[in-house]
């Protein structure tokens, strides 16, 4: 299945002289989505994990389903003030300022195995910053899975020594 073809490009979103790779197209076809959940679970199911993370918000709407098809379980990581437990935090820097995400301190226990999901990966900074929360709870990094990789921002430079799987490039 051509992939690319259910992701609609808008251009000069957010910005001038950007190119936004929406997915939301992707995600209203029924086979489309399947697909991408199906092909993402087979080329992460070597990496034998026992949770799957996700970021706010577009990680849920890929980990949780990865999850289920790995027959693992899923770990939410939110913004600030969102988790009602005590939790571990990190801030990142993004392109104009900083951000934060946070995990429950009681989200994951070694010797788990953890998978690390989001839509895309840009500049990397949300996926480093998630993975310095993974170290956090002493789990084991296993890899990292992208629906897409703009390759031209080299993203996985900022990511620790780890499988990254993309099914996507641009």
């Amino acid at each position: 299945m051509d992939l690319k073809a259910l992701i609609r490009d808008i251009p000069d979103f957010p910005q001038p002289g950007i190119v936004f790779r929406d997915i939301t197209t992707l995600l209203r076809d029924p086979d489309g989505l399947r697909h991408t959940i199906d092909v993402l679970a087979e080329r992460c199911n070597d990496l034998n994990v026992d949770l799957v993370v996700g970021m706010e918000s577009r990680g849920f709407i890929f980990g949780a389903p990865l999850a289920y098809q790995l027959k693992a379980g899923f770990i939410p990581v939110r913004k600030p003030g969102k988790l009602p437990a005590a939790v571990h935090s990190v801030e990142y820097d993004l392109e104009y300022g900083t951000d934060r995400l946070e995990i429950h301190q009681d989200a994951a226990s070694p010797p788990a195995r953890v998978l690390i999901v989001d839509d895309v990966i840009a500049t990397g900074g949300t996926a480093a910053a998630t993975a310095q929360l993974v170290q956090c709870t002493g789990c084991e990094l296993a890899g990292f899975g992208f629906i897409i990789e703009l390759t031209g921002l080299n993203g996985r430079a900022k990511l620790p020594d780890a499988p990254i799987i993309s099914l996507l490039e641009y």
